[in-house]
């Protein structure tokens, strides 16, 4: 079969894929169980990303044309058939169904809200500003935590639609796939809202802080303070869109000042469990053989890591290291806080994704978009972890 793609076709690729599959179960004859084209092959024969494929393989799944089936691939679920003379009862005229009113729950009265953990200042703040919001508008809420597993995000999603959640606000976990139900949700158009990160190539409603800005500003007040070897941390095993965003900050603005990037300092893709084992940690050496002055951790708990290696080594912060850490570890009071950290706002990121979710709800504005992404700006919080470099005679 030959496909011709116009360039000034506005009909989307997604579909155009659908239309693809559709044509190729009725032209080839497929028959119930019969394979369709790879994820692979269908990235190849169309140039698109994988996001674009499993969107519209979710869309034929949830039509009941395909069966999607883990690990081995997508099948026909029922052979695309020509279109047959309407029988007397569907000949009867009906109201119009609006696009998308199946999908849509009835008034419950509350809203469904997937977290990872809540295990932070950062989730609890985060929380705190959503559950404002839902109060002060009088719904309620139910919370399932998914302890950073696909699989769990996925029967959480599930679990809260069953029970007749109106809406959902989503801290997606960090994965390199996509949640399928989120991508269900949106072709379906159930009204929901990301928060912290976004799904590239995903047009959804989402709120997150500026990471780009974010890490900016530490580097920028690291450079002030006469740090030139600066590092850069994360212990996400995956890169994931906030790591990325992060990272590009970082590598900007030290790009700006005319320094150049030293990969070595880009210290990402490792865990670190607890307190036990520190030294044997790899990033233990990099802090003990002083290979950076001062450290930019992505999250809080991290900083709280270094700091604690530091003192392993017989370091001091902030004499021997500066540590400026992404949100505060340490302190639910801000005032009290020891830690020099990127403040993201969390309190009102929350607020303000929660009240858009809320919005959409009560219009029946589905996610067909039009899309809010509100990216706050962060706030550099100087503490008791950053200082001046100290040279070699101090």
């Amino acid at each position: 079969m030959v496909i011709v793609m116009n360039s000034t076709d506005r009909v989307p690729l997604y579909q155009q894929i659908q239309d693809y599959v559709r044509d190729l179960i009725v032209s080839s004859g497929l028959q119930e169980g019969d394979r369709i084209p790879t994820e692979k092959e269908l990235m190849e024969r169309f140039q698109v990303s994988k996001i674009t494929v499993v969107n519209a393989l979710t869309g034929l799944a949830n039509e009941g044309l395909i069966k999607r089936v883990p690990g081995r691939g997508s099948f026909v679920s029922r052979p695309e058939t020509a279109h047959p003379e309407p029988d007397e009862a569907e000949r009867a005229p009906s109201a119009p169904v609006p696009a998308g009113e199946r999908n849509v729950p009835r008034h419950s009265g509350f809203v469904g809200i997937v977290m990872p953990t809540i295990e932070d200042y950062f989730a609890i703040r985060l929380i705190g500003g959503i559950q404002r919001a839902i109060l002060e508008s009088g719904y309620r809420s139910m919370i399932l935590l998914t302890e950073g597993s696909l699989e769990r995000e996925q029967e959480a999603i599930k679990t809260l639609k069953e029970i007749g959640a109106e809406g959902m606000l989503i801290f997606p976990v960090d994965e390199e796939q996509y949640n399928e139900e989120i991508l269900s949700m949106k072709l379906a158009g159930f009204p929901f809202v990301l928060i912290d990160r976004y799904l590239p190539g995903v047009e959804t409603h989402y709120f997150a802080s500026d990471g780009k800005l974010g890490t900016a500003m530490a580097v920028d007040y690291l450079w002030e303070l006469g740090h030139r070897d600066i590092a850069i941390c994360s212990d996400s095993p995956l890169q994931t869109v906030t790591v990325q965003e992060r990272i590009e900050g970082y590598m900007n603005a030290l790009s700006a000042k005319g320094a150049l990037i030293n990969p070595a300092l880009m210290i990402t893709g490792f865990r670190v469990n607890g307190a036990d084992g520190l030294e044997e940690h790899p990033l233990y050496r990099y802090i003990r053989n002083r290979m950076a002055t001062a450290y930019i951790t992505l999250n809080g708990k991290l900083g709280v890591h270094v700091y604690r290696m530091a003192e392993r080594a017989g370091l001091k912060v902030p004499d021997d290291l500066s540590i400026i850490s992404f949100d505060d570890p340490t302190s639910a009071v801000e005032d009290f806080s020891m830690f020099t950290h990127i403040r993201q706002h969390e309190e009102d990121m929350g607020y303000q994704a929660a009240l858009k979710l809320l919005e959409i709800v009560r219009t029946g504005h589905t996610n067909k978009g039009p899309f809010s992404k509100m990216l706050i700006q962060p706030e550099l919080v100087i503490r008791q972890t950053t200082g001046p470099v100290r040279t070699a005679a101090e």
